[in-house]
């Protein structure tokens, strides 16, 4: 109990993000969702960390970051033995904080991943590339987007030992792509896949029908012990299952026909930074950050 109490108060600190739901559900998935963690606190308005895998010799060095601006989570990944990393989908606003987490834990940042081109932030990836010289960007081929390093399914993306296997699960847009470590039994599904929910299909090529077909046969063919961690959550929730979501999940539970008409229904409005997002983002690691914006953004982080 006093377990399930603190891990409710540190999600009900996450402020913007969080949408109340009922105590009794929100203990249940609180306590569902939390297992697999062995700490989790707040760091800043901007910032949680779940650090850490639970077993021993997993040679995995993890961290889920947060923006709380457009409710983004930023991944890192790292080799605990080469001190090879990755960060997956960073946030321009806090890449200076990335790039200060990165050198804090002496690492050697190798690549900047994105899952896709994003409509509602800009991607981190280029300036990190400036603040850390010498990672390569990546994006999907089939995105449309530019990047140093572009990625197909079946590709697998190496960091010393950890190793991310490529995996198209398009719908919310035509290039979006899950990464998924087998090793540590986790997948990292971008705005396919959320938690109990999935990503909108009404703008950037989306399509529900691709979509449901490409989660049920892309994610949740995976193992039911995988932890699944997305691009976003709205309601201060971090991580969920493959059991999980095929349970529960009140989209992708349904018939096709009954999502479809779910996506189809969604009334959402227009995303508020896709006009100034998708021209950047598809420009992703190559994106030429002008340097006074660049100071600008180191001296405001």
């Amino acid at each position: 109990m006093a377990t399930t109490v603190r891990l409710l108060r540190a999600v009900r600190r996450l402020g913007a993000c969080y949408q109340s739901a009922s105590p009794a559900a929100t203990r249940a998935i609180i306590t569902n969702r939390y297992y697999n963690l062995s700490h989790l606190r707040e760091l800043n308005t901007s910032t949680i960390m779940a650090s850490g895998f639970i077993g021993s010799n997993s040679g995995l060095l993890f961290r889920q970051l947060f923006d709380g601006d457009s409710c983004t989570y930023t991944y890192l990944l790292a080799d605990t033995a080469t001190k090879e990393a990755l960060l997956i989908d960073p946030v321009i606003e806090l890449a200076q904080r990335d790039a200060t987490l990165i050198k804090q834990l002496q690492l050697n940042l190798k690549y900047v991943v994105n899952t896709h081109v994003h409509a509602d932030h800009i991607t981190g990836s280029g300036m990190l590339k400036k603040l850390v010289p010498g990672c390569v960007s990546v994006l999907s081929e089939a995105s449309g987007g530019d990047a140093d390093l572009k990625v197909n399914p079946g590709d697998v993306i190496k960091v010393g030992a950890v190793q991310l296997e490529v995996r198209a699960t398009p719908g919310h847009t035509a290039g979006c792509v899950t990464f998924v470590d087998h090793a540590h039994g986790m997948a990292f599904t971008g705005d396919a896949l959320l938690i109990g929910g999935c990503g909108r299909t009404d703008f950037q090529e989306g399509n529900p029908e691709t979509l449901y077909k490409a989660v049920h046969s892309q994610i949740l063919t995976l193992p039911d012990h995988y932890l699944l961690y997305p691009a976003h959550d709205y309601q201060g929730l971090t991580v969920t299952s493959v059991k999980e979501e095929k349970e529960y999940n009140p989209r992708l539970t349904k018939s096709l026909t009954e999502f479809v008409e779910i996506m189809n229904n969604l009334g959402l409005p227009y995303p508020d930074k896709i006009d100034v997002s998708l021209p950047a983002n598809k420009v992703c690691g190559l994106y030429n950050l002008p340097d006074d914006l660049a100071a600008e953004l180191q001296k405001a982080s």
